[in-house]
């Protein structure tokens, strides 16, 4: 089975409406170009640098206007669809940085929370705390939808590798990883661990990202990226601004690549 995928390159703002337009002109674009599988970044909807703006521009799932929006475009589009993740949904006081899998029939497949939260001071003064504003996830979610089977991560759970051996080990074919990385981390690192994630699980990875400049002066590496199996990039948007890029998955080479490198069926307890 070959499907046609894409991601979408985003440089989210802080409203959600103007994103959620620019993010349906890219995925129709997209699924015009033939894209059946369609993947978004991290923080899909609205990127806010304060922690009282994002409580502020946030809502309940049953609310959240960017829900029905999304469904009804993978169903318009008959397409599966990731959306990477929508980080403005409330959970008690906090707020959940979920990933949507729509089916092409505009139901949802399954929803995943990320798991890592980005606590860090980086060497050049910047500093992050995503657990201020966000409650991590607790389960690892591997979904099948339209007959494909995707493990389902954000951003930071990109450096956590047993996270992806579990989804590997239930089934996972694809590996969605969507982002918004940093500049620096992701200068240094991206390209490293996406492979690397790909090549050890014998997996698709489809990282789509955030890319420029946001509320604040934050900045994202950009770079979404598609890997095959055996690591090797089938295309990669190189250009800070929002776009999209196709290629075509041969699902056949994920079987090809375990096979020939059986390592998911050699993990031995390390106690």
């Amino acid at each position: 089975m070959t499907i046609r995928a894409a991601v979408i390159q985003l440089n989210a703002k802080p409203v959600i409406e103007e994103n959620l337009r620019e993010a349906e002109a890219l995925i129709r674009a997209a699924a015009k170009d033939g894209a059946k599988f369609i993947v978004t970044p991290e923080n899909t909807c609205r990127m806010r640098a304060k922690l009282e703006d994002k409580l502020a521009t946030s809502f309940d799932e049953k609310d959240h206007p960017a829900i029905p929006s999304f469904a009804k475009l993978a169903k318009d589009l008959g397409i599966t669809l990731v959306v990477g993740s929508i980080s403005s949904i409330r959970v008690g006081d906090k707020l959940a940085n979920r990933s949507f899998l729509f089916r092409k029939d505009g139901t949802i497949a399954a929803t995943y929370d990320k798991m890592h939260m980005f606590d860090v001071n980086l060497p050049n003064g910047e500093i992050y705390r995503e657990s201020d504003s966000n409650r991590a996830g607790d389960k690892t979610v591997m979904a099948e939808a339209d007959g494909l089977k995707i493990g389902m991560s954000v951003c930071y759970d990109l450096r956590f590798p047993h996270l992806y051996r579990k989804l590997a080990k239930e089934g996972a074919e694809i590996l969605t990883i969507p982002a918004a990385f940093t500049v620096p981390t992701g200068k240094a690192h991206w390209h490293v661990l996406l492979r690397a994630r790909a090549i050890e699980n014998g997996a698709f990875v489809v990282a789509a990202a955030q890319a420029g400049e946001h509320e604040g002066g934050r900045g994202t590496w950009g770079h979404s990226v598609m890997i095959d199996p055996w690591g090797k990039i089938l295309g990669e948007i190189q250009k800070d601004t929002a776009g999209y890029l196709c290629a075509d998955l041969d699902l056949s080479e994920v079987a090809k690549a375990r096979a020939a490198i059986p390592s998911l069926t050699h993990d031995r307890d390390l106690g």
